[in-house]
């Protein structure tokens, strides 16, 4: 049996793990990672960080693992997006903290872009749907005007996978996937679009080649082979980026397939060979690692840090029973919620905690809980919770049933997935049946080691992913609590919009909220 690790690095942390030659994990470990709030709209992490903890959960992975490094034959990553990390010339990092996807200090940046190019073509040619300062082109341009030392002696400005690809083999790397979230991306012509990085102000080298996600970069260092414990010249392909390895991990392979990511953040993403664009409601699109397919999504930035938030907030005696006994506080609070009845008795509880996106009328809504009365309990605002991020996770999948056509079933993935309560609601929120497979939350995993599978030559194409994602149980959604949900939504929906116009009032003084 031959082996291949693969390494999924959100914004939470990193996981390691080994799979067989079938696409079956044999081991798996995981390290936390930290973000950093230094000013206003400021979102950083620590590169080196990356790195220790890539390098610690790969020496406990083989520890562990009951596998012969010998028979390890290539590796993958894939990497959260939107990442700068600049290389200097003597190949180190000369910033200790860089932004990460969720920064948003290039807004002035964004402004000065489109005085002079239409926002709505750039979307339209590059599906970059976030807000558009997130994107990284704006982010290296801020650093061209506000770290201008940093900026002249960038060799090139790479992701955060390709940071570790580049601390591996020393090649300086991205893939099409990654690339598509650059700023300057044509879509359709799967490469960078060279007026927009003049207009940009940029130069071309500030980018990095790319290559295809199954495609072999280089081979591991003989010194990065001795500290991490594997054999020297092992084969790294270059990997891609979260939403394109969660996509070909969910088993989303051919035209039409479709499935809801519940993690920190969550999203309702379709493949096919046709990006899903709408200047109006802004779905963003990431390459898929099958070059010339694509995958469109509508997302929520805030949906297991919500229910993280409301743990930790709300019921930290039940954080603190966990530390004690081991009893899981989120199932705790799962069978709390299921004492409440549906609509949490009216409250509403509006999920935007990290912001809005494109779904919402203004990137400044914050979340809310809508409705509070002297009769409400613990157990309703929990429901109310799980339901407002169902709730905002189908103003998603209705945005994409109004520009395509999906199954009539929908495949979930992701932490939140493990809940059987949780995927009820969604059952019952959405309307629709929910599949559960085996691959659960290790799609992400998945999709890095079918890169590295395909580049190592253990398979010929993305195919077997298809079959690895064979349900293991389906949710039957409840026609009469679909038909009350729906009811539900509407009011849901408004509220929403209110939050948006509330976050847009000028205070007293004449300064923005």
């Amino acid at each position: 049996m031959r082996y291949v690790i693969a390494y999924d690095l959100g914004t939470g942390g990193l996981k390691a793990s080994i799979f067989d030659e079938n696409g079956v994990p044999a081991g798996t470990c995981f390290r936390q990672c930290q973000t950093y709030y230094p000013a206003p709209d400021f979102r950083e992490q620590r590169p080196l960080e990356w790195w220790d903890i890539f390098s610690d959960s790969t020496r406990e992975l083989l520890s562990k693992t009951p596998v012969n490094v010998s028979d390890i034959v290539g590796l993958a990553c894939s990497g959260h997006s939107l990442g700068v990390v600049p290389i200097g010339p003597d190949g180190d990092v000369p910033l200790e903290y860089v932004p990460i996807w969720t920064d948003a200090r290039a807004q002035k940046q964004a402004k000065t872009v489109f005085s002079r190019l239409d926002e709505d073509e750039w979307y339209l040619k590059t599906g970059n749907g976030f807000p558009a300062y997130l994107y990284s082109a704006f982010k290296i341009l801020w650093y061209k005007e506000n770290r201008e030392e940093i900026y002249n002696k960038t060799l090139a400005f790479i992701g955060t996978k390709d940071y570790l690809n580049y601390r591996l083999t020393g090649v300086i790397a991205t893939d099409y996937s990654y690339a598509s979230g650059s700023g300057v991306y044509d879509l359709v012509k799967c490469g960078y679009d060279g007026e927009y990085i003049k207009l940009f102000g940029l130069k071309p080298e500030n980018f990095p080649k790319m290559y295809e996600s199954s495609e072999i970069i280089g081979t591991i260092k003989p010194e990065v082979a001795r500290e991490l414990g594997l054999s020297p010249g092992l084969l790294v392909a270059a990997g891609g980026v979260d939403n394109a390895c969660m996509a070909a991990g969910s088993g989303c392979v051919e035209d039409g397939m479709a499935y809801t990511s519940l993690g920190t953040s969550a999203w309702v993403a379709l493949s096919s060979h046709k990006p899903v664009l709408n200047a109006e409601t802004r779905p963003y699109v990431f390459g898929h690692l099958i070059k010339g397919m694509y995958a469109s999504a509508e997302s929520i930035f805030s949906a297991g840090n919500t229910y993280r938030w409301v743990r930790d907030v709300l019921c930290p005696d039940l954080l603190e029973k966990e530390k004690s006994s081991g009893e899981d506080a989120y199932k705790v609070m799962d069978l709390m919620a299921q004492k409440s009845e549906i609509g949490a008795g009216g409250l509403f509880f509006i999920p935007t905690l990290a912001g809005g996106n494109s779904l919402d009328k203004s990137p400044n809504a914050r979340g809310a809980v809508i409705g509070l009365d002297l009769k409400h309990t613990k157990n309703d605002i929990i429901r109310a919770a799980l339901e407002g991020i169902c709730l905002g996770l189908k103003r998603a999948l209705e945005e994409l049933k109004r520009n395509t056509i999906l199954a009539d079933e929908m495949l979930i993935v992701g932490g939140g997935a493990k809940s059987a309560y949780w995927r009820q609601l969604f059952a019952d929120v959405y309307g629709m049946n929910i599949i559960e497979s085996a691959v659960g939350e290790n799609a992400g995993s998945l999709g890095a080691m079918a890169c590295a599978a395909i580049g190592s030559g253990l398979w010929k194409d993305y195919s077997p992913l298809k079959d690895l994602n064979k349900p293991v149980s389906i949710v039957k959604f409840n026609k009469e609590n679909f038909a009350l949900y729906e009811d539900i939504y509407k009011v849901f929906y408004k509220a929403c919009d209110q939050q948006s116009e509330i976050a847009d009032y000028k205070d007293l003084s004449g300064g923005e909220r």
